[in-house]
């Protein structure tokens, strides 16, 4: 069985031994203008016949000298292959590479025939001919101006690709981000990263800081230029925002920077005074503390307060109803008598214009808004149900019989603007809008939601606060419910059905800082199983995962069981075990793609990592690997039975995931959730993790680890700050806008 040591994150140099490859191309069998990917037939030095090579290239053709460094692969399909990682080529310099890239078709105006002619009466000169002396194109029979201007043109234009390319080369860029960035600013990419490197880091996906600062060293900005140091506060901010804050305090954020940048607190406080007077960044209080926002996000959570604010304050849109009569009404329709705490929720519910919902699971959280559901339909009211993630709106749907869309279908998002069709000049037809698995919801996208929300809807929020905050900036529904602006309920009892299930009596358990029972008998649907080690932890978990749950409850071990971490760090990390987790499941075999460290076949369970509203698939999504074309250099995922196609080049978005980091699964539920606990994972073991992970699992939860790791998980109540404002614009001056009007069991 692989142990822990053999589980290191994988490297791109993992496998077969990197070799240099040089030669002409005879024939582009394949290439892709939006990607790159390309498929070549090289005639290479040192070897007899021809080698086909896949890479990545932005522009391509017969005739032209490649340089090549990558591995050899024998392919199920298509046989021996050279995958280049680096693919740099140059214009041809025999005669015979001369008449090949002329009449490859790739300069417009010049097919195999003119190449002839044009290599006759020119030779080896043609090129320079072209640049230097145009007119001498038309002593051609053949080329007249049109034909010659079209040849010019079209030279042009491989030129400044060409330039691009070995510019971009030189300052230490691969070929495929480099296409990437040469699709993103076209013509103007030498210029633009020669004004400005860091806009890299912000305008191109794969793309960070430490890159930009690279090439920004080559092109021989100083270490304390302005630019960089500037670059440097931003970068700062936008990875704070990758811990959930929106900001952060000022003696913070200048140690950080300085720590990244490695210069003077001078020159940092210099260029933070100019980010401000840029408006890039905003300064403001917060506790007292001054702090510095990045301006996005400062005026997201300003405009979320005023328009919660206005919602608090407004009359709902349905004419009064009697509670009296519709509880009574509602309780025989769904043959659930409710209980007394939800139905002081449901007289609430119908007086509000606006409402939260919280409470842990096995609460009634699902009964009450069904209730509330069907006495307003019943009153012609028109609903609209969303949730962040397709698994949650999926399983709203189920629940409420009622159609649920994820809040990016919800509100239309476009391609074109990376932002949504549906904002307050094209609001949601809707009278009331019902939001589940709020506590995922971020800043940005409660704020898109507000601004499509029509003036006079309702707007119903539900959510189990003590989970894990959003995995985008804010605690957007920590901060609603903290500043008493707005009515809350908060369902405490657990119903006596729930109360049979293990899972959910330790999920409350570790909620108010017990341990959880760990005495598991025949029925039960928790267990803890006790790895002193972390190799010995690797053992316990892959046999789990692989034999002992699938023998005892009938599951499958990809489709129905999920491995989540408190981290991605570590043996016990998402990374390693995703390695050892494929090998058992589902090893991989010839046919494979290795890119951005990682290793894709089919039947791989993925996850995607970044939105992409042009395919209509967002951060979380989980899919398997249905199909994989080497010749076009693409693969196909089905993600809940919809098919989406991703080139090679674009796999930085697809991560393996038999195993995820518990942040990542908020939102899913699975069958069977299987938990590695170990104090390698201190740094992140709190009680909301824990909590939200063991809330994760419908039939069955195992934790396998340290019982002192799980004793330190349940006592660490202390969930890190983050820095927000959105509780501070509710309530003004501290204290509760309003009083709230919640419904405790």
């Amino acid at each position: 069985m692989p142990n822990a040591a053999a589980a290191r994150p994988p490297t791109p140099d993992r496998g077969p031994p990197t070799e240099a490859l040089a030669g002409l191309v005879e024939r582009v069998t394949y290439h892709n203008a939006e990607n790159g990917f390309c498929v070549l037939r090289v005639k290479a030095r040192g070897q007899r016949d021809l080698v086909t090579v896949v890479g990545h290239a932005a522009s391509i053709s017969a005739g032209e000298w490649v340089q090549l460094s990558g591995t050899w692969v024998n392919d199920r399909t298509h046989g021996l292959q050279f995958r280049a990682r680096f693919l740099q080529a140059t214009q041809p310099t025999t005669i015979e590479g001369i008449e090949k890239y002329l009449g490859s078709g790739m300069i417009r105006g010049i097919g195999p025939v003119y190449a002839k002619k044009l290599v006759r009466a020119f030779g080896a000169a043609v090129f320079d001919l072209i640049e230097a002396e145009p007119d001498r194109l038309r002593e051609v029979t053949g080329i007249g101006p049109k034909r010659a201007a079209r040849i010019v043109a079209g030279w042009a234009e491989q030129k400044v690709i060409r330039e691009i390319m070995l510019f971009l080369h030189a300052n230490g860029v691969g070929t495929s981000r480099a296409v990437r960035i040469y699709k993103t600013y076209g013509a103007n990419a030498v210029q633009v990263i020669t004004e400005n490197p860091y806009q890299l880091a912000r305008d191109i996906r794969g793309i960070g800081f430490r890159t930009a600062d690279v090439v920004a060293g080559k092109l021989g900005i100083e270490p304390t230029a302005m630019i960089r140091v500037r670059a440097g506060i931003s970068f700062a901010l936008a990875e704070a925002t990758g811990e959930g804050h929106c900001g952060l305090p000022v003696g913070e954020l200048t140690a950080l920077a300085g720590k990244l940048l490695e210069v003077s607190a001078e020159l940092i406080e210099t260029a933070l005074t100019l980010e401000l007077d840029a408006g890039e960044v905003v300064a403001d209080t917060l506790d007292g503390e001054r702090c510095v926002f990045l301006a996005g996000l400062y005026r997201a959570e300003q405009s979320i307060a005023e328009r919660l604010g206005r919602l608090a304050s407004g009359r709902q849109p349905w004419p009064a109803i009697e509670a009296d009569k519709a509880i009574p009404w509602v309780e025989g329709r769904t043959g659930l008598a409710l209980a007394g705490s939800q139905r002081e929720a449901l007289r609430l519910a119908l007086a509000s214009k606006m409402l939260v919902i919280t409470g842990g699971p096995g609460v009634g959280k699902t009964t009450l808004v069904n209730a509330i559901l069907q006495v307003l339909r019943a009153k012609g009211v028109q609903v609209a149900l969303a949730a962040p993630t397709g698994r949650a709106a999926k399983r709203l749907s189920e629940s409420t019989g009622l159609e649920a869309r994820t809040i990016h279908r919800l509100l239309e998002s476009d391609p074109r603007t990376g932002g949504f069709k549906r904002d307050e000049t094209n609001p949601l037809g809707c009278e009331l809008l019902v939001v589940d698995e709020t506590s995922m919801v971020d800043v940005p996208l409660m704020r898109a939601l507000l601004r499509a929300l029509p003036d006079e809807a309702a707007l119903l929020l539900v959510g189990d606060v003590d989970q894990l905050p959003s995995v985008g900036p804010g605690q957007v529904l920590a901060d609603i419910i903290g500043s008493g602006t707005v009515p809350v309920v908060r369902l405490t009892e657990v119903f006596r059905q729930a109360a049979e299930s293990q899972i959910v009596v330790n999920a409350h358990r570790i909620n108010r800082g017990q341990i959880p029972e760990l005495k598991a008998g025949p029925e039960s649907d928790f267990f803890f199983v006790e790895a002193a080690e972390p190799e010995d932890g690797v053992r316990k978990l892959l046999a789990m995962v692989r034999e002992r749950i699938p023998a005892r409850f009938g599951l499958d071990p990809v489709r129905d069981v999920q491995v989540l971490c408190p981290m991605n760090r570590g043996g016990l990390g998402a990374r390693a075990l995703n390695i050892e987790l494929q090998q058992v499941l589902n090893p991989p075999g010839e046919l494979r793609v290795e890119r951005f460290g990682w290793t894709y076949c089919p039947g791989d369970k993925v996850m995607q990592v970044a939105n992409n509203y042009e395919r209509e698939v967002f951060n979380g999504d989980l899919g398997v690997i249905t199909a994989m074309d080497m010749e076009e250099g693409e693969l196909t995922v089905s993600f809940d039975g919809r098919p989406v196609t991703y080139s090679f080049g674009e796999l930085d978005e697809l991560v393996l995931a038999y195993a995820t980091t518990i942040h990542k699964a908020q939102g899913s539920e699975y069958p069977a959730v299987v938990i590695p606990l170990t104090t390698q994972h201190y740094a992140m073991l709190a009680r909301n993790l824990l909590y939200t992970g063991v809330t994760r699992g419908k039939r069955l939860v195992v934790l396998v680890g340290q019982r002192r790791a799980l004793a330190i998980a349940v006592r660490n109540q202390g969930a890190r700050r983050r820095w927000s404002k959105l509780r501070e614009w509710l309530a003004p001056d501290g204290r509760p806008a309003v009083t709230p009007t919640a419904v405790r069991n």
